[in-house]
């Protein structure tokens, strides 16, 4: 492809609202073109990357036998509450819905497990049809409160989404090890470094699951590692030993304790310097809204030095929404103004429960439900009965694993590819059975396989770039070769160069020609540093000789001078070598 024919358009400033050195990059180099907040046009360029992924993701899918298929975005409602998920993903914020012209309530689909369901159940009867794995490459509308990132947490992205159904739950989980193997070649082939990790279900439900973090330093997810033990999770799933409170020198009577405008843990440091943050037990009261539409406020008690997660809580509740109470709340729930929230004296409509971090926890400091008044040394079993109790807690580093001695530390990812164990959880809800070789019905087990085609390339620029710009992996790079023609117009450069074009696309690697008439040799440069293309081949005054200089974009300081023939075969190694 010759530059000079392809619209290419280069910015010299960054974008104001680019957070993200990929979001960055790929605005400024064309690739990316932002419509309005969270929706993109991908540019020629990006589209060819778009493509590459795409390429390896079918290929490794059609390896192991899955089937692509391809679904509407528009889904009707009465799909969403057959499988009970429409009050919850409309509670959530992020669904594009409304009426056409008959009245009827549609959606633009975030995600299709109950269109892909409803469509096998039509086509599967009896287990001789099963296993069945299903695949579609689409566009997803997620109505994201704060797109931000880029084409990491867009409105519509593009996504591969994969649906496998069995005949039990063992063959469920021989689906899910295959699918497993799959996403590990794709991201491999990607040229992207990942890590497995425990991750939670979330809304789409089901008995387990595992998401594929690239690791990179912007990643908006946290992860809790152990080098020692290969322990890994996303922080919404990690659990972990937390280091055991301090110890209560005496028993000493509950009492008050006046604390004046001390509405945090650091703020009753200063008035108890002596007094550990693990003995000072948190209230945090939130606004529940539950599965069946109910309210409530529930209170939840935690060690002053951990934090809550809301993932882990809102699960346990098994609430559709969760929200800090806000002050006219807190006040009817306590009697106080906000920072004085406490275990003891809560009004009776609010439900009572507990981190297990505060197991163990003896004579702590807790909020007094009164105004600048706290209780001290208070002791569960004489002062209070200790609440029902779960992990409701974020892990942190230096943690213990659970299993192990190894110490927890917190990295970041992003995450490109999500998979789950669904179980039964569609399919008795919307009906998918099947008859055994018994002629008995029994529901499929379904498994449900994400990847984010657009976040992938995102991701693959996060983990590779410099200062000057991106640094494509090859297998996916929009080109594999960047040709760069010093002055166009020389003879002997103008042949050379079209040789090595012409021989290079005839041997099926792309080729990128900047052969660019009035653009001078530093701006040709610049370009290729920001485009990012792997494999740089420079026509220049050695023309003559069929001297040429050879480097690789993660390698800029490495250029050798060597012949043309040189380096269309050290090119088409390469090439080779990525499997491109």
């Amino acid at each position: 492809m010759r530059l000079s024919r392809l619209l290419f358009v280069t910015l010299r400033d960054e974008p104001s609202d680019a957070e993200v050195r990929s979001h960055a990059l790929m605005a400024r180099a064309g690739f990316l073109h932002k419509l309005a907040a969270g929706i993109y046009v991908y540019g020629p360029m990006m589209w060819r990357v778009l493509r590459r992924v795409e390429n390896i993701v079918r290929e490794e899918h059609d390896r192991v036998g899955c089937q692509e298929l391809l679904m509407p975005a528009l889904q009707p409602r009465e799909l969403w509450e057959e499988s009970g998920r429409w009050d919850r993903y409309k509670s959530e914020g992020i669904l594009f819905n409304f009426r056409d012209r008959k009245g009827s309530e549609v959606c633009l689909g975030p995600t299709h497990e109950e269109v892909i369901t409803t469509f096998v159940k039509r086509q599967v009867q009896s287990y001789k049809q099963l296993p069945v794995t299903l695949y579609q490459i689409q566009t997803k509308f997620r109505d994201e409160i704060r797109p931000r990132f880029g084409l990491m947490r867009g409105r519509e992205f593009i996504m591969k989404d994969a649906y496998s159904f069995d005949v039990s739950e063992e063959a469920m989980a021989g689906s899910y090890a295959t699918m497993r193997e799959v996403y590990r070649n794709i991201f491999s082939r990607c040229g992207l470094g990942f890590t497995p990790v425990e991750a939670d279900s979330g809304a789409i439900g089901g008995c387990g699951s595992e998401e594929f973090m690239v690791d990179a330093e912007t990643g908006e997810d946290g992860i809790a590692v152990c080098r020692a033990t290969g322990y890994a999770a996303n922080l919404e799933k990690a659990v972990s030993k937390i280091p055991a409170a301090a110890e209560c020198a005496e028993d000493v009577a509950m009492h008050k304790e006046a604390t004046p405008d001390a509405r945090s843990c650091n703020a009753l440091l200063e008035l108890f310097p002596n007094l550990s943050l693990t003995r000072m037990l948190k209230t945090v009261l939130y606004s529940v809204t539950y599965a069946d539409g109910t309210e409530g406020v529930v209170a939840v008690l935690c060690r002053g030095d951990r934090e809550l997660n809301e993932t882990k809580l809102l699960n346990f509740l098994d609430a559709l929404q969760l929200d800090l109470a806000n002050e006219t709340t807190v006040k009817a729930a306590t009697g106080a103004e906000v920072g004085f929230a406490g275990p003891i004296g809560l009004a009776d409509n609010v439900r009572l429960i507990a981190d297990s971090s505060v197991n163990g926890v003896k004579g702590f400091l807790c909020g007094g439900n009164e105004t600048d008044m706290h209780y001290l040394d208070v002791h569960f079993g004489r002062d209070l009965e200790q609440p029902e109790t779960s992990d409701f807690g974020t892990v942190q580093a230096g943690d213990t694993v659970v299993e192990g001695e190894g110490e927890i530390e917190i990295t970041r990812g992003i995450e490109v590819g999500h998979i789950f164990q669904l179980g039964t959880k569609y399919s008795e809800a919307m009906q998918a059975n099947f008859s055994d070789e018994n002629q008995k019905t029994k529901p499929m087990w379904m498994g449900c396989y994400g990847i984010g085609v657009s976040r992938v390339a995102a991701s693959a620029i996060e983990q590779n770039h410099d200062d000057s710009g991106m640094i494509w992996p090859l297998p996916i790079a929009p080109y594999a070769v960047h040709l760069i023609q010093m002055k166009t117009g020389n003879e002997e450069q103008d042949a050379l160069a079209l040789e090595i074009h012409d021989q290079l696309e005839a041997a099926g690697v792309d080729v990128l020609w900047d052969e660019r008439k009035k653009v001078n040799p530093g701006v040709k440069f610049k370009d290729a540093d920001l485009v990012g293309i792997p494999i740089r081949i420079v026509v220049g005054r050695d023309a003559a000789d069929r001297g040429v200089e050879y480097s690789l974009r993660s390698n800029t300081e490495g250029k050798e001078g060597i012949t043309a023939d040189e380096a269309m075969k050290r090119a088409l190694e390469l090439v080779k070598e990525a499997g491109r």
